[in-house]
């Protein structure tokens, strides 16, 4: 049984709404149910994600752009093709030096996400 419901089967980016995060960070959220979820993070130049931490996994592909990345206190700079994993608890961000994409998949869903 899905608690949170589940997205449709197909989602086209074009027809999804994009949210305001923060300065320079908008969230494009694609599709779940209650154990997994995908969603597209645009960045501008400059953009933070804020040093943070959560009790899902994380799974983050870099769609486009480079990113300083921090994860527990380890740092790399990562663009286009590469990716990430981040585990329950650690306390990670990013800092956008090139503007771009990342593309994140959540396990379990982000119900902080669904307002």
């Amino acid at each position: 049984m899905v608690s949170f419901g589940a997205s449709k089967k197909f989602s086209k980016g074009d027809e999804s709404l994009w949210e305001q995060v923060d300065e320079g960070i908008q969230r494009q959220i694609m599709s779940y149910d209650d154990k997994i979820m995908l969603v597209k993070v645009k960045f501008e130049k400059g953009g933070v994600g804020a040093l943070h931490d959560h009790y899902h996994s994380q799974v983050t592909y870099v769609a486009g752009g480079k990113f300083e990345v921090t994860i527990a206190g380890e740092t790399q700079t990562l663009t286009g093709g590469d990716t990430f994993y981040i585990p329950p608890h650690a306390k990670h961000g990013v800092v956008c030096l090139e503007g771009g994409v990342l593309v994140d998949v959540f396990s379990p869903i982000r119900e902080d996400f669904m307002k």
